[in-house]
């Protein structure tokens, strides 16, 4: 391997960690913000709401982005863009303007990660994709370190995205600074190498018309729904519905994230032995049986054996499905269907938790890991489907 190649792989992994910081800050930040603003609790959703509408203009655009600028311009921009957006919250004088500049973060982060996930599903193996993604969980484990420290030794939630918005801001250089390592593929002619999948000027117009791109558009949807299912209402489930104590309830919603980052860490080791399909199988089936595990609700020590184990599982799934993306949609299409299902991921992340949230509120708690044996078996189900119609 060369050493351009090394240098691009590590940037990578920088900028997946880079990627998780913004993700992480939030939550220990917002009591701080609602004291500065003096904002209701509920406000975090408007925010919310702003950086999701951004980040699915920009990841659903990426492929066009990409096709026409080169990964390595749209990845220097996308990430002076989060940086902006990040240390303006800094600078905001009112809640409104704030939550503005919510959308300016947004449109870089999603076109961040549709970028570089495009770039790695195209030049890096399964095993690099998989530790990139396991980059993305020490960024949102350092986010709240990093806004922890602001707030106890500084006394300023400001300080905290100061330092997140300046790493940004310092990736952007680096990026801009490598652009020809990044679109080196792209200048070669092609009679002189094989076509990889950004040289394809697919408009979005057909892809959009391609059916198996919506059916795995469903399946990041329904995957990162799941995910953050568990993720959120763990902790509830055990509190209110089996009468775990708070200690031991945060014990279990903790392992979840660390067995995640471990599966991930795990899963590249193996990744090119198994292959990428074999791995969201495998992850689907292990999450079935933790899903039904926690159903069971038989003993609080099995309750926390199900939850680690459905983070485990689960890890791989994401970073699989995106390098298998070409065969499943067909290379003509997997860049645009790249940011296509980046976008849908963010739609999953913000509707099927609430979704499911309400379902809880309406019935009973239990109904979470039922709900979410339900969404687990159609997402086993819908990757077969994706499998059977692939574009080859």
């Amino acid at each position: 391997m060369d050493r351009s190649k090394i240098a691009l792989i590590v940037l990578s992994y920088v900028a997946f960690i880079a990627l998780g910081m913004p993700d992480g800050v939030l939550g220990v930040a917002w009591p701080s913000i609602r004291a500065t603003f003096g904002i209701p609790l509920d406000s975090m959703g408007a925010l919310l709401a702003a950086a999701v509408s951004g980040y699915l203009i920009s990841s659903f655009s990426s492929g066009y982005l990409i096709a026409r600028l080169g990964v390595g311009f749209v990845l220097a921009a996308s990430c002076a863009l989060t940086g902006a957006g990040l240390i303006g919250y800094t600078l905001a004088p009112a809640w409104w303007p704030m939550v503005g500049l919510g959308v300016v973060a947004g449109l870089g982060a999603g076109a961040i990660d549709a970028g570089l996930n495009t770039y790695a599903a195209t030049h890096f193996s399964e095993r690099v994709m998989q530790w990139l993604h396991a980059s993305y969980g020490i960024g949102v484990t350092l986010g709240p370190m990093i806004m922890t420290v602001a707030l106890t030794a500084l006394h300023s939630w400001r300080i905290g995205y100061l330092v997140v918005g300046g790493f940004q801001l310092l990736l952007a250089a680096c990026f801009a600074l490598t652009v020809r390592l990044w679109n080196r593929g792209a200048t070669t002619a092609e009679a002189d190498r094989p076509k990889i999948l950004t040289d394809y000027k697919t408009s979005f117009r057909e892809t959009l018309r391609q059916g198996r791109v919506w059916l795995n558009a469903l399946l990041f949807l329904l995957y990162t729904g799941c995910e953050l299912t568990v993720g959120v209402w763990a902790y509830t489930l055990l509190t209110e519905s089996r009468g775990v104590p708070p200690a031991t309830a945060g014990l279990v919603a903790g392992s979840y994230w660390a067995t995640f980052t471990l599966g991930r860490i795990v899963a590249g080791v193996f990744a090119k032995r198994l292959g990428v399909d074999a791995l969201v199988r495998s992850g689907l089936l292990g999450a079935l049986l933790g899903v039904t595990l926690l159903w069971w609700n038989a003993a609080q020590a099995l309750d926390l054996i199900a939850v680690a184990l459905i983070g485990f599982a689960i890890a791989p799934i994401f970073p699989a499905l995106v390098s298998g993306t070409s065969r499943r949609v067909g290379a003509r299409f997997a860049a645009n269907a790249i940011g296509i299902q980046m976008a849908t991921a963010a739609l999953g992340a913000a509707i099927v938790p609430g979704l499911v949230g309400v379902l809880a509120g309406q019935i009973s708690l239990e109904m979470i890991p039922l709900g979410l044996l339900v969404l687990f078996a159609s997402l086993f189900a819908l990757h077969e489907l994706a499998l059977r119609r692939g574009g080859g």
